[in-house]
């Protein structure tokens, strides 16, 4: 285990733009970097990106899990699976969180899957709770709730100006996915 940071802080990286979750696997690999152990529990993701790929070569510093089923979400009501695999992560969150053994803790997607209606506000608040003053916190994903921003002590919106999908560019292996 690595020096633990002396004061671990919130951070929400949120907007409609492409970054979200490449500056938390950003923040990842210089954590690693530094010696500290890092855990990334991906809501309603599954399947293979390149960061998984790349963050295989750095397992004993970096884990990193999916809590997602595959399917395409809308705002209808979530299937009962979408909910399980969200609620899984969350605990999953929350025990890496105060385990003692990580130093970052990066949430990917749980606005989105807050967004959803996977995850109630008051769940991932929870999360602020429970939160050692040690470890640091980031969570990513579109539509952060007012409420988890006003507790930040760091929040970044990634805005789009121009985007590749808008002239039809589907996302490509190694850059988007």
């Amino acid at each position: 285990m690595s020096e633990k940071l002396e004061r671990g802080l919130v951070q929400i990286y949120t907007g409609d733009g492409k970054g979200k979750t490449t500056a938390a696997v950003g923040l990842a690999v210089r954590a690693a970097g530094r010696g500290f152990k890092v855990y990334i529990g991906q809501f309603m993701k599954l399947g293979e990106y390149g960061e998984h790929i790349a963050l295989e070569k750095m397992e004993d510093d970096i884990t990193i899990e999916q809590f997602g089923t595959g399917s395409l979400h809308t705002r209808d009501e979530p299937f009962e699976e979408e909910l399980k695999a969200a609620k899984k992560g969350l605990q999953e969150i929350e025990k890496n969180l105060t385990s003692g053994e990580y130093d970052v803790i990066i949430a990917d997607e749980i606005c989105v899957a807050h967004h959803f209606d996977l995850l109630s506000l008051d769940m991932i608040l929870e999360l602020l709770e429970v939160k050692p003053d040690t470890v640091e916190l980031v969570m990513t994903g579109r539509k952060a709730p007012e409420e988890l921003i006003g507790k930040a002590d760091l929040v970044t919106e990634m805005k789009e100006i121009k985007h590749p999908y808008q002239d039809g560019i589907k996302a490509r292996i190694g850059i988007e996915k």
